[in-house]
This record gives C-alpha cells, structure tokens and sequence, in this order.
C-alpha cells in the first residue's frame, strides 16, 4: 500500500503576520519541482486580495511624498535659522536699519529741463517747464517741398500749408515746423517717412495756475528765455541752476481772495480795472499782487494791451487822500502835537487856484480830525507848515521820487515836480495827494512803513527765511508810528473807512480818491481812482492791504457817490475777512488792553492830560492863509477834487 503525502492546509494570514514576499500563491515546493519529492516540510499559504494590494501601494506612495516634504521643511527652516544667526549675532541690522528709516523721503525724480520750475511760499507749481518733442526740416534733404507739405498736413492739418512749403524751401539746413508735438503725432509723422524731417528733444514753459499771478511771473519766448516778470529778471539764475526751484513770496490763496474782492468791486461799480497788493509789514514781502483785467499766462499772445498792462508796478495815479498819511506822519516827526492842528474854515487861494473842503466842517480841526474827515484844507497848511524842502526830503527818504526795488523789471518811476519847480503850491496839493503820481504799490509800501515802527523796507517778491530780520532805513519813529496807528483806526471806526470794518480784526487805514489827468494834463471829468490803503490787526500789525478799482461809476447802491468809501473800503474789508483765516489769524476779542493800545479821541476832549484845543493853528511853522477874495471873484476850484466827493 502506497503511502500518500500529507495535504497542505491554506489558512488565511494572521492579522499581525507579515504579507507573502512574493505577493502571490505559494505552491509546495514539491509541486513546483523543487527539492526531492516526500522532502519537503508543509508551509501555510497566504491569499493577498486586490484591494489590499492598492491600498499598500498607496501607503508605499505616501511615504516617499512625505520623505520629500521633510527634506523641504527642513531646508527651509534651516535658511530662516541662518538668516536669523546673520542678522542678531553675526551682523546685527538694527542700526542699519534705523539709520535708514532716519533718512529723509527722496525727491521725485524729475525729468531734465533746462529752466527752474518756480512755486510759491507754499510749493504750489506757478512756472514749470515740460519736456517734449518738436519737429525741424533740412530743406536740402527735401526733393518735393510741396509734396512733402501736402502730407505733412494730413497728420498736422493746423499748419499752414503756404508757410509750411516756404520753410521746406531754399538752402538753409533749419526751420522749426512745430515745436510741441504729441507722442501720437511724433508716431504718425515717422511713419510718413519724409526725407528731411527730423525730431528734436525741447520743452515748453507751462504755467498751471493760468490768469492767477500772470503779471509776477510773466513768461518766456519761443527759446525759452525770459521776457517779462520773473521769468525775466531771474532768467539767468532759472537756466544756471535748472534743479533748484525758485520760491516767490507770494500765497496763491492770498492770491485768489485778493482778485475775487477787486474784480466784484470793478464788476458792482463798473470800473475798466484795478489792483491789488498784500504786504508783511514786518519782511516786505509780497503774498499776493493783482492787477486787472489780466490774461492767461499760457497765452499771452492773445492778450490785448491793457491785459498786459501792471497796474500795481507800471501805472502811476495821483494817490489822493491816502498820502495825507504821510503828510501826518510827516508832521509828527516835525514837532505837531496830536491834539494840535490847522484852521479849516477859510479856503486857501494861490494865484488862479484854490484850495477848499466840501462840506467841510468850518472850524478848526484837530489833527485826529483833518484824517478822520478828509480834510483838504487841514493837510494842505500841515505840509505847508512843515516846510517845500523838508516835505520833498521825507517824500524821498520815504521812496515816494524813485524806482522800487522789487524784483520785477516793468516798474514805473513815479511822476514828481522838479526840485526847481517845486512851490509851496505843489507841497499844499501834494499834502492832500494830488501833483504827485505813484504807482499803487509806493502807497502800499509807504503803509507798511507807518505801521511798522517806521523801517522802510523795500519790497520783495522772494520768500524769506522765517526769523531773519531784512535791513531797512528807518523813516518815522515808533512813537509816531503808534500814533499813526491810532489814528488810522479812528478812520476807520468813526471816518470814511467803516466798511473797511472786520470785527476782530481792528483794521486801520485811510480812503482815497482822486481824479484822473489826460494824456495832455489837466483832470478828466467822472474818471477818478478810488483806493483804500490799510493794515490789521492795527494793535499788532501784521499785513497791509491796498485796494484799488480805476474809474468806478456810481450806482443807485451808493447813492450816486463813486467815492473810496464806497467802492475800495468794502472791497478791503472782504479782503481781509478771507485772507485772515487763510493765514492762521483768529479773530480777537476787545480786550481792555487792545482798547487802550488803539484808542484815540476825536479831538482831545475827555482825555486826561490833554491841552484844549486852541482856536488859532499851533503849529510848528504855520502857513498864513491867502486872502480870501470876493465870491464873486473865486474862481472854479481846481484842486477840489476827492474832499468834495467823499461820501459822510
């Protein structure tokens, strides 16, 4: 009987054994024909599924990704140690780092030019020169000039096109086509491909704020050298230091409130122009100058005459009531006393003229008096009594017979009599502002002056270093000069100034109106100048303002009058209530102390210490009055003039 192997039982795997190295059927080792037959001892079989062998490749998969990942994080952790090892221990940065935050913001850069952009005292842009590309021809290198022209113009269709042929013509090598051309059209007219036509790097001289500050800045011609404002008197330095701005003086918001106020006076009063000025008082320094009508900046060719026209430093008027100022301070200076003054009740007669007061009070006036009213007769026989050669010298310490030395070239000497002909009758009329002709800006400087202590500074268009003190004759003491200030605020709280009223602010000023003379002398009938000229705080002053409007008409709102007290004062007055907040100046309350630094009677009455006003003239070189003649006699008054017109 054959003995029969023993039969190999398959068992399903442990759970904890390990899988089949062969991922299969293990046969017996007999079956597959290995070893001797009956030799081989039983081994268990293992079945692995289909599943199971998905799920250990997956496993299998997993792990590599992973063993990857950690190699990832671990690099990178290692660059953030090092970095950290660099930065804290190897080579600290702090200090480095604070050393650059320390720095200051860097400029924008900006293109190269060749001329200096100019701003104002803020940094707002008032000239700027932009870089562009213009378009020259070579007439040699041009065969069809007029072939070349007829398609030139289909992509510049605004040239000429008989212009344009003659400047492609002849033997010359150069002839500008045009000088701004756009990116756009530098592209269409390469694309044309015309022999002879070359472009050329330029720029072109852009003022943004337009019609604003037109006559101080002025501009540059075609080459870009300056010919006017300036642009003209500092083109040297604008084209020797092209990256270095130039920075005015002026406050283009100042600038914008004092046009607004003398354009309504000139639009309400119908005037054919006016001007404008702001002055520091303590600096010279002009924030704002407005002359008008004005023009475009960035096109001035269209601008007609007058446009052009500065009226601030190029026109010269017969000033009027607002020089007896300086025929006051004036008289300060000379030994007046403020409570002493001049006979008003008579006229004064010189040969064919005479001097009179309109509605004049008929008495004799006190000096606080003659400027609160306005009276002719009261500054004519002060000037007088101070003296023709001691009135001319003051007029010229004070600047009143030469050029301003302000930094723009189209100033106008002012118009004076000659030292040979100069007569007590031209002092008497000069006292009053009329037989003297200054421009708007000498009455602004000169108010300046009276207010500030009595320094005369000339005035300046460039911006000064804050805290540094500019040099200055003095003119007046600072005792008249406080006194001047007293009595410019009496004008205008009790005088022809009361519109010029700002509460808080305690302006102080004087009107002044006065006719104009033809081109062949002699006054012209209904055409006067009507001006205000004054400072605030007066207490403290800080800025003069002087407004101007030129040959105001009267109107159903003034009733009938045309007068500085109608038409300059209110335009000051708006003036100074916009400018004041604009140059961080609050209004302030009456306090005792204010009051008593400002205060000044009428005429003495009531002041502890004062004289009573004498009945005769106690001044300190009187004039006799001429010899009233009889009326019938009295000729037509010729240099009556703004007393008669000035609105009570």
């Amino acid at each position: 009987m054959t003995q029969q192997p023993p039969i190999e039982v398959i068992r399903p795997p442990e759970p904890s054994s390990a899988p089949a190295s062969n991922y299969g059927l293990r046969r017996p080792a007999n079956l597959a024909g290995g070893g001797e037959p009956g030799t081989a001892a039983p081994r268990a079989l293992v079945r692995v599924t289909q599943p199971d062998l998905m799920r250990r490749a997956i496993l299998e998969k997993s792990r590599g990704r992973l063993v990857i990942a950690a190699f990832g994080f671990s690099a990178i952790f290692g660059v953030v140690a090092i970095k950290l090892a660099l930065a804290t221990v190897l080579n600290p940065a702090d200090a480095r780092r604070a050393a650059v935050l320390s720095r200051p913001p860097a400029p924008a850069a900006e293109a190269p030019v060749a001329r200096a952009t100019v701003t104002d005292r803020n940094g707002e842009i008032l000239a700027v020169s932009l870089p562009l590309t213009a378009l020259y021809a070579n007439p040699r290198q041009i065969e069809n000039a007029t072939e070349a022209a007829d398609r030139l113009r289909s992509v510049l269709p605004n040239l000429d096109r008989e212009r344009l042929i003659q400047r492609m013509t002849g033997e010359r090598q150069f002839a500008y086509i045009a000088r701004a051309l756009t990116p756009r059209e530098m592209s269409q007219v390469n694309a044309l491909g015309i022999p002879g036509l070359h472009f050329e790097e330029a720029e072109r001289r852009y003022y943004p704020q337009g019609r604003t500050a037109a006559h101080i800045i002025g501009g540059v011609d075609v080459d870009g050298q300056g010919i006017a404002g300036v642009e003209r008197h500092f083109n040297a330095r604008l084209r020797d230091q092209p990256n270095e701005r130039l920075r005015l003086s002026l406050d283009i918001r100042v600038q914008l409130a004092l046009r607004d106020a003398v354009q309504r006076g000139i639009t309400e009063y119908n005037g054919i122009g006016g001007a404008g000025v702001v002055i520091d008082v303590n600096t010279g320094e002009v924030l704002s100058m407005v002359s008008l009508p004005d023009y475009d900046a960035n096109d001035v060719g269209s601008a007609t005459m007058d446009q052009r026209f500065n009226r601030v430093t190029v026109g010269v008027y017969e000033p009027g009531s607002t020089f007896k100022l300086l025929t006051a301070a004036m008289a300060l200076e000379h030994g007046l006393q403020t409570w002493q003054g001049y006979d008003a009740a008579h006229p004064i007669s010189v040969g064919r003229f005479t001097i009179n007061d309109y509605r004049g009070k008929g008495r004799w006036l006190a000096l606080p008096e003659i400027l609160a009213y306005s009276s002719n007769l009261g500054a004519a026989r002060m000037a007088a009594a101070v003296g023709v050669n001691d009135h001319r010298d003051f007029l010229r310490r004070m600047g009143m017979t030469s050029r301003l030395g302000i930094e723009i070239p189209e100033t106008a000497l002012p118009l004076v009599p000659p030292q040979r002909a100069w007569r007590e009758l031209n002092t008497m009329t000069i006292g009053f502002g009329h037989g003297i002709s200054v421009t708007p800006l000498h009455v602004a400087t000169a108010g300046a002056t009276i207010v500030n202590g009595g320094i005369l500074r000339q005035p300046t268009i460039l911006a000064q270093e804050p805290g540094v003190e500019r040099p200055g004759t003095r003119i007046i003491s600072e005792r008249t000069s406080e006194t001047m200030r007293r009595l410019m605020r009496l004008v205008v709280t009790d005088g022809s100034g009361r519109s010029a009223e700002v509460p808080g602010y305690y302006v102080g000023g004087k009107t002044g109106t006065a006719q104009k003379t033809g081109p062949r002398g002699g006054y012209l009938e209904n055409k006067r100048i009507a001006a205000f000229v004054g400072a605030f705080p007066i207490n403290a002053p800080r800025y003069a303002v002087y407004v101007m409007v030129d040959e105001p008409k009267p109107n159903a709102r003034s009733h009938g009058f045309a007068t500085a007290g109608w038409v300059a004062a209110p335009a000051a007055g708006m003036v100074i209530s916009r400018i004041a907040p604009i140059l961080g100046m609050l209004p302030e309350p009456a306090t005792p102390e204010i009051t008593r630094s400002i205060a000044m009677p009428m005429n003495g009455r009531g002041v502890p210490g004062a004289a009573a006003p004498a009945a005769a003239t106690p001044a300190p070189r009187p004039v006799r009055p001429a010899a009233q003649p009889p009326a019938a006699a009295v000729p037509r008054l010729a240099v009556q003039r703004e007393a008669s017109l000035a609105p009570r």
